[in-house]
């Protein structure tokens, strides 16, 4: 019995683990689906007691999903706290979570339903492919990380010294600088604060071409590893 369920649930090459994984990614979307209806406001009560019938039925289906997941589980443990058990349990926490309390209080809790969303990607193989290649280059993006906080803490204390004076209400201390350095080193510019100094725009100019690097180099190690990991997948077809 338990090795029946577990060829289902765990995505074997077969039909009934195939139908059992599109419901369940069908559900998935119908209750994003759903959660972004329920903000329409004004919507009729009638709408409002269908949509949550809905979101009812998806929350047992993905809780009876998220049991027999730990049923067949050969380390219970292991499951519960790996990537996909916590994602299973914080995509129905927020409706068990609801019963006896005031939703209005715990409407910032409401968003958890959201992960519901990344269940996806255990039924995506192309996703596979994109978390597998996260994995192989995580140290890279680490450092990738630590050196783009670097670079961002420069800008700011540059532009902090260069638009200062002309611009105290701007950048008033090197923390509101660092806004200016976020949006700018990412080459976003929301054009809200921006240098007036000759010396300002002359170190802007500098930190836009950094930020045009800084983009492009996540892009490179992701599309390296990603061509390495279908590689790897074709190789051992």
């Amino acid at each position: 019995m338990k090795q029946r369920i577990k060829n289902i649930v765990e995505i074997n090459d077969n039909k009934a683990s195939k139908v059992f994984a599109i419901f369940i990614q069908v559900l998935i979307l119908i209750s994003i689906v759903t959660f972004t209806m329920e903000t329409i406001p004004d919507l009729k009560p009638e709408t409002r007691s269908l949509l949550y019938a809905i979101e009812v039925f998806s929350v047992i289906v993905f809780s009876v999903e998220y049991l027999l997941r730990i049923y067949v589980a050969e380390s219970k443990l292991k499951f519960i706290f790996s990537f996909f058990g916590i994602i299973d349990f914080l995509a129905i926490l927020p409706f068990y979570l609801s019963f006896g309390v005031d939703l209005r209080s715990l409407r910032a809790l409401r968003f958890l339903r959201l992960f519901r969303i990344f269940k996806l990607v255990r039924y995506n193989r192309a996703i596979n492919h994109f978390t597998n290649a996260i994995k192989s280059s995580k140290e890279e993006i680490l450092l990738f990380l630590f050196v783009t906080l670097i670079l961002i803490y420069f800008a700011a204390v540059g532009i902090y010294y260069f638009e200062n004076a002309a611009q105290p209400e701007h950048f008033s201390s090197i923390f509101d600088s660092l806004w200016w350095a976020i949006v700018t080193l990412t080459t976003v510019g929301y054009g809200d604060v921006y240098p007036i100094t000759v010396g300002g725009k002359v170190f802007t100019f500098i930190i836009l071409l950094i930020g045009l690097g800084i983009v492009a180099i996540p892009t490179g190690i992701i599309s390296s590893a990603l061509t390495k990991s279908v590689d790897s997948n074709e190789t051992e077809k």
